[in-house]
């Protein structure tokens, strides 16, 4: 298939139109296809033009950028700069403030909020598409990048409007890398060096490599920054052109008509780890010890040698490093990396020198799939790409681009969103389980739907060749295109088989979707860079058999001398006071933990502590035979009043300053760790339940966000009607697998519970409450869900939402940064929103809710509880909880955003400003979940009773009384087993 076939079906797969436009209206070369476009566009007349047309305003997303290019695509784009001061603002829904000589600014910025918006009025001469260039400062906030939505005369151009991303500079805190009492290296923490940043609108997501354009009508036109997140100042907008940038046999005749000359005897290396700035916290110096190549390298102990890694994949991500030019002259630049992550394809950079790309190759530079160390030499050894460099210090910078995949991925996004457009069409006629022998007459019921499956067949197809054709090869990463795409093209052949093979359809869409998150990651790994004079041999990148094999012998042999489960400095017995503390959970959270120990908690109390990463299962043996810590870290709920009756834990109410301490949290945070008037642990983590929707959906099938539960009933059935369900929490894991009595009250039932005033226990928490008429009813209700309205007992929620099967659902709000990670394709078209209730007389809405978390306990056998207590108070301190969470969603990306229990300091996580407040109008209704002795058996028989009604059929006050019995039975034996009050 030639390309120009490729772009004609790429359009036509809804997407591909964007591909043309973009290269036609972009002045700047790039892209692997652009020169094609005159062709194409020639034979793409008459008819088929508005086939082509058709099709893309027949996409599900009307909102997308290459729709906005579309209807723009004839517009001049004038050659012309127009400069907007920020200081000239016209009007602010914000609080503004006008700064003067500001970090070196000529002339008056502004300083903007972040909450609110801002707009300019500008005088437009000539109507047509324009970049917008905008010079920004990044004063302190929550540590994230800025974001801001844009609007054009008031209106919103497209999607990727919405969200525009203005990234921090970061850096190490030191030069010099700090080691530990055991002589490994301590990563160094990263600190912001903020400085004025010049960079144009574009896409945030990377599937557009050039910048956005804008179109602007001639006359007045109004531009308006809608803050999303962090404050920044403004110092100016401008209009403008983006300039080409010459190819490289260009700036080669360049070369020679200066009379530039080659440097002699010229090799100097940059240690990828010594980046001078970087444009997230994420990229921090690394240890490789994989071989002895590395440099520095030890066999046994850390040294932070390499920099990047899975950290450095998301497009728009960049580092620079520094390089001192000994004399004037042109040199060659040569990368030693990995990339064994993305096999059958290659990670993409583009470089910059001084800020600048230097001719267009260097826009994307591929890095190909090696297992070991490679040297990849730009522009190849045989002929390698020549630089000119005047003595002195200049800047390498390396930024993360999708390159030549960006198009690709534009399809591929295009065709899932369409693929699961007519997935949902078909399950509204078939159901989720469609009867094999049944003809539901789809051709003639979906009367689009084979003409969507023969295009998108042929789309993927073409993208799969294309693939190929760019890296080189076929791999698994064109497998998943072909299986999709041949499956699309017998179902055109045998439409009559399409319900019996929907499940493998649902699965090869959802295979696309994670096909997406694979191809948009470009991970790679540097262990330094070299600018070397073009005849100077390189070093070898990977080290050589026998040095291989001495360092494997040699690992082995260190792995039974070195501690690997402590972190950081290790207190010896005979020192001074030191603090021994466990965390249960990865080495990176222990290693940051540790790293903020050593500079704040240790200096401020000259207390020691000894850290170490342990699987929490050996707590309680460790306990019983006196080989337990101080202080225990990430503790589930149950734990501490469980190890409060069997006096294994301190009751922190003891010291003096207590109350203070436990205003950082609410009741409810706290509540699971009292017993007998006491309390046991502190709340590290809190977590609650949100609702979770597809705007498209609910905005297709003519659906509010169901505000009360009466508004939920009346949704379920218009979801059933079309074959979609609603999702309610109902199985949960224990805290580790295996351990059934973990299991806690279902939220569904809780949530019903605590809105009617409901109680899970009374008289002193001594017996179940779950026989009194309010929680009868709840549980009634809670079971008429599913043998009434048949909600699912079991099922993938993230999937069924990423596909729309499940467009509402209630989720712990950490699913928020499950679903911004991993749903790309769906990106603007969900939101959360506070859970269901119950209306008052007032008409205000009762949307309680309970929790979950983890806490941090002070073990009985600590002999210095002081020293021990100052830590607990350290740790779920604000400043503290704020760091933590930060550091972890710099190390692992906004996934691991930190669900900090504490109040203060879950407002200054870098959340989004409208998404923190309707969290936190749902964390005003949070109620916790009392910890009993045997209330192990609330959660465990309270599911029992659930599955006996909806399983047989059996009456829900019967079930859940026969249940009952045995609640209170457990409840009694424990009180007895431990001296305590039974009423």
């Amino acid at each position: 298939m030639t390309r120009q076939h490729f772009l004609r079906k790429a359009v036509l797969a809804g997407a591909g139109l964007l591909l043309i436009i973009t290269l036609f209206v972009s002045t700047a070369s790039g892209g692997i296809l652009s020169h094609f476009y005159d062709k194409v566009h020639a034979e793409a007349g008459g008819d088929e033009e508005k086939e082509l047309t058709e099709a893309v305003s027949g996409g599900i997303r009307q909102d997308m950028y290459s729709n906005y290019l579309e209807n723009h695509a004839f517009a001049d784009r004038p050659d012309m700069e127009i400069l907007i001061k920020g200081a000239d603002y016209s009007r602010a829904d914000m609080d503004v403030e006008i700064l003067s000589d500001f970090e070196g600014a000529e002339e008056a910025t502004i300083k903007t909020n972040e909450t609110g918006s801002i707009e300019w009025e500008v005088n437009v001469e000539a109507e047509g598409l324009y970049n917008i260039e905008i010079k920004y400062f990044p004063i302190e906030g929550k540590s994230s990048s800025m974001e801001r939505e844009v609007r054009i005369n008031g209106e919103l151009p497209f999607q990727g409007a919405a969200t525009l991303s203005f990234p921090r500079v970061w850096k190490n805190e030191s030069d010099v890398t700090a080691r530990d009492n055991r002589d490994n290296d301590l990563r160094p923490r990263q600190v912001e060096d903020p400085k004025w940043q010049i960079t144009n609108f574009k896409d945030s997501e990377g599937y557009f490599v050039e910048p956005y354009l804008f179109y602007f009508e001639k006359g007045k036109n109004t531009i308006t920054l809608i803050s999303s997140r962090e404050p920044m100042v403004i110092d100016y907008l401008k209009l403008h052109q983006i300039k080409d940038v010459p190819g490289y046999a260009e700036v080669k005749n360049y070369y020679a008509d200066m009379g530039y000359r080659e440097a002699a005897q010229a090799e100097i290396k940059i240690q990828g780890e010594d980046a001078a700035i970087k444009s997230a916290p994420t990229l921090y110096p690394m240890n490789d010890r994989s071989s002895p190549a590395t440099e520095p390298y030890h066999i046994s102990k850390i040294r932070m040698n390499t920099i990047g890694g899975y950290n450095w994949r998301w497009p728009g991500q960049w580092m620079t490093w520094e390089v001192d030019i000994p004399e004037d002259g042109l040199y060659k630049i040569a990368v030693k990396y990995k990339q064994n992550t993305l096999r059958g394809i290659f990670s993409t950079r583009k470089l910059l020198i001084d800020g600048q790309v230097p001719f267009h190759e260097a826009e994307n530079i591929p890095f190909y799939y090696h297992n070991d160390w490679d040297m990849n030499v730009l522009g190849g050894e045989a002929d390698p790409y020549l630089f000119y460099f005047t003595a002195g210090k200049h800047d390498l910078t390396l930024e993360v681009t999708l390159g030549d995949i960006a198009p690709l991925l534009r399809t591929v996004e295009a065709s899932v969103l369409e693929l699961n457009y007519i997935y949902r069409k078909i399950l509204m006629i078939t159901g989720a389980v469609p009867d094999p022998y049944r003809d539901y007459e789809l051709v003639k019921n979906i009367p689009d739907m084979v003409e969507i499956f023969e295009r998108q067949s042929e789309t993927l197809y073409a993208v799969a060749e294309e693939l190929a054709m760019v890296t080189g090869e076929t791999s698994d990463i064109t497998a998943i295109l072909n299986t999709m795409a041949y499956q699309l093209e017998d179902f055109v052949k045998r439409p009559e088989t399409i319900q019996r093979r929907l499940d493998t359809f649902k699965i090869n869409v959802g295979g696309l979707g994670t096909w997406i998150l694979t191809v948009r990651e470009q991970p790679l790994e540097i262990d330094y860079l070299i600018v070397a004079s073009p005849e100077s041999s390189l070093p070898e990148a990977d080290a050589g058999f026998f040095k291989k094999t001495a360092h494997e012998l040699g690992s082995f042999f260190y792995s039974f001398i070195e501690d690997y489960n402590s972190i950081g400095d290790v207190t010896e017995d005979s020192e001074e006071e030191a603090v021994t503390v466990w965390i249960g959970t990865g080495r990176d959270q222990a290693q940051v933990l540790k790293s903020m120990i050593d500079d704040t908690f240790t200096p401020e109390t000259g207390i020691n502590v000894n850290l170490k990463l342990v699987q929490m299962q050996v707590l309680l043996p460790a306990t019983l035979a006196g080989q337990g810590p101080d202080v225990a870290m990430q503790i589930g709920n149950e734990i501490p009043v469980n190890y409060a009756m069997r006096n294994a834990v301190v009751d922190v109410t003891e010291f003096p300053d207590y109350d203070e301490v436990e205003a950082r949290f609410r009741d409810s945070a706290v509540l699971p760790y009292r017993f007998n008037g006491g309390v046991y642990a502190l709340p590290e983590q809190q977590i609650f339940s949100m609702l979770f929707y597809r705007k498209d959906i609910l905005e297709e099938l003519g659906l509010e966000v169901p505000e009360t539960w009466d508004d939920l009933f009346e949704l379920i059935p218009v979801l059933q009607k079309n074959h979609m369900e609603l999702a309610l929490p109902l199985v949960q894991d224990p805290q580790f697998p295996g351990e059934v009595q973990n299991l806690i009250p279902n939220q569904t039932f809780t949530m019903m519970l605590y809105q009617q005033d409901g109680a899970l226990y009374r008289n002193g928490n001594t017996e179940s409450d779950l026989d009194s008429p309010i929680a009868m009813e709840a549980f009634r209700k809670w079971t008429n869900l599913y043998t009434n309205y048949k909600l699912p007992l079991k099922f993938d929620f993230p999937n069924r939402f990423r596909t729309g099967e499940m467009p509402v659902g209630i989720a712990d709000y950490t699913f928020y940064n499950h679903l911004s990670v991993s749903a790309p394709e769906i990106r603007g078209l969900w939101e959360f929103a506070p859970i269901p209730g119950i209306r008052e007389a007032d008409g205000s809405i009762r949307r309680d809710v309970s929790s979950t978390g983890t806490s941090a306990i002070m073990m009985e056998q600590a002999e210095d509880k002081e020293a021990a207590w100052e830590f607990l108070k350290w740790w779920t301190s604000k400043d503290v909880q704020v760091r933590f969470g930060r550091e972890m969603e710099g190390l692992m990306g906004a996934a691991a955003r930190y669900p900090t229990a504490n109040i203060e300091a879950l407002e200054e996580l870098p959340w989004p400003v409208k998404d923190y407040l309707r969290l936190n109008e749902q964390w005003q209704w949070v109620q916790g979940v009392p910890e009993v002795p045997g209330g192990y058996f609330t959660g465990r028989h309270l599911d029992n009773a659930f599955r006996e009604v909806v399983n047989n059929g059996t009456n829900p006050r019967e079930a859940l009384n026969d249940y009952i019995i045995y609640i209170n039975d457990e409840i009694r034996v424990k009180r007895s087993e431990f001296n305590l009050p039974l009423e």
